[in-house]
């Protein structure tokens, strides 16, 4: 895999000091829901995204590689992930998984060394 899974992507129009809490996030089919938490910190950033009732409100941490596009007049997060791989997830659990190395560990396997995930970020 080429890149940090969490670290931006230079071409994503991510800008220190953005604050893309509240952000509405679409994946390649469409809206998948909104950042409820987002994290900057250098080479560990992710976002919170709370998924409403498509997911039955499930929230999941997604590493912010997974941004192709920052639309800040349009308050939009468009990411390279289907809703398949959203939903598919390893299930998150804000008061466990937030900040965790196993946690990380496993979003790490899980979006940074499928093969389709490794050919979208190249």
């Amino acid at each position: 895999m080429n890149g940090n899974v969490w670290a931006y992507r230079k071409t994503s129009g991510f800008r220190p000091g953005m604050d893309l809490t509240g952000y509405k996030v679409e994946a390649t089919e469409g809206p998948i829901g909104k950042v409820d938490k987002h994290s900057a910190d250098v080479g560990s950033s992710y976002l919170v995204v709370d998924t409403g009732v498509w997911v039955f409100g499930k929230e999941v941490l997604l590493p912010v590689r997974a941004i192709t596009k920052v639309d800040e007049e349009e308050q939009r997060i468009y990411v390279d992930l289907t809703k398949s791989e959203i939903k598919g997830a390893p299930q998150f659990d804000r008061d466990r998984h937030l900040g965790t190395a196993d946690y990380r560990s496993a979003l790490s396997t899980y979006y940074g060394f499928g093969a389709s995930f490794a050919r979208r970020t190249a």
